[in-house]
């Protein structure tokens, strides 16, 4: 394929979807990566679209935002490892609260095999993947039904969660930044998050590479309020990526990071998995649970084991 028809193909897949991995471009453009970011790199010379790190969106992603069909094409290994890994976090009798979006989603079906849980949602997304699950009881909010991601917003939301207490929360949205923490493109949206943290002991955002350094209109979750980020490793070459994560983590964001293995090679640019302390709890603030090591959460995933790592100051 030539480079013109790359770019022209590049172009159309975000178009259709709003964002787009680099892994997805190359996969579907049968090219590297490396490939592929030039690609990008000279068609947002051409402002026909912007970089982000690890993918490339629409111009103007700061106002922009890709409906359900869209999103649920994306960085789906991705979602899936962080799913498994969040689940592991859940324990049996628990009261937690879940909001909106397809890594979330992804969560809810890992959920339905967690006995004796109640699952406070405004998403239909999240309540349909539980519908059938014997032991577990979902409570909807109210409010008023938001097509393009399936939930439940407004006023109405808001107001059914007052005086709300659970043990955890769990969020996605579309950017993260240790600056202003997650935040999302639309306003209703952001609100009814904004009221799912406030039900919450301790909040869990659940957000692959691409969304890290991304910072979109409005805030949902400042930096200082987030107990955990769980996301998964960002490639070798996604310095920014790292960055941010280690960032976060300075800023006493306990980061676990999915989909890593015993098995799995060394990276390009030698960076190894592995598992060490993360930052303790911030001053002031009561300690909350521990990671568990990597052996214990692949216990409770299916096989699928997990690495918690605090990345390195660079």
């Amino acid at each position: 394929m030539f480079a013109a028809e790359r770019r022209q193909l590049i172009l159309e897949m975000v178009r259709a979807n709003g964002a787009v991995s680099l892994r997805e471009l190359a996969r579907v453009v049968q090219t590297s990566e490396v490939t592929v970011r030039r690609d990008v790199r000279a068609l947002e010379a051409e402002g026909l679209l912007d970089r982000r790190h690890g993918g490339a969106v629409l111009p103007g992603g700061f106002t922009r935002e890709s409906g359900f069909p869209q999103k649920s094409h994306l960085a789906t290994a991705e979602k899936t490892a962080i799913a498994d890994l969040a689940a592991s976090f859940v324990e049996e009798g628990e009261a937690i609260v879940v909001g909106a979006g397809t890594t979330t989603q992804e969560l809810a079906r890992r959920l339905a095999r967690v006995p004796g849980l109640t699952v406070v949602t405004n998403s239909l997304l999240v309540a349909q993947a539980l519908a059938h699950a014997n032991r577990v009881e979902v409570v909807m909010t109210g409010g008023t039904l938001r097509g393009s991601n399936y939930a439940l917003v407004g006023s109405g939301a808001e107001q059914s969660l007052q005086g709300l207490r659970v043990s955890k929360a769990f969020l996605s949205g579309s950017g993260l930044t240790a600056e202003r923490g997650l935040s999302t493109s639309n306003m209703l949206s952001a609100s009814v998050d904004r009221a799912l943290v406030q039900a919450a002991a301790e909040v869990v955002v659940l957000a692959d590479h691409t969304k890290l350094g991304a910072d979109t209109m409005f805030q949902t979750v400042p930096t200082d309020v987030i107990t955990r980020l769980v996301t998964d490793e960002p490639p070798a070459h996604d310095d920014r990526a790292a960055t941010e994560l280690q960032a976060l983590a300075d800023q006493g964001v306990q980061i676990a990071v999915a989909g890593a293995s015993a098995a799995d090679p060394v990276p390009a640019g030698g960076r190894q998995r592995r598992d060490v302390p993360l930052p303790g709890p911030r001053r002031g603030q009561a300690p909350g649970p521990q990671l568990r090591s990597a052996t214990a959460l692949g216990e409770h995933s299916s096989g699928e084991r997990a690495r918690v790592a605090d990345l390195r100051r660079r």
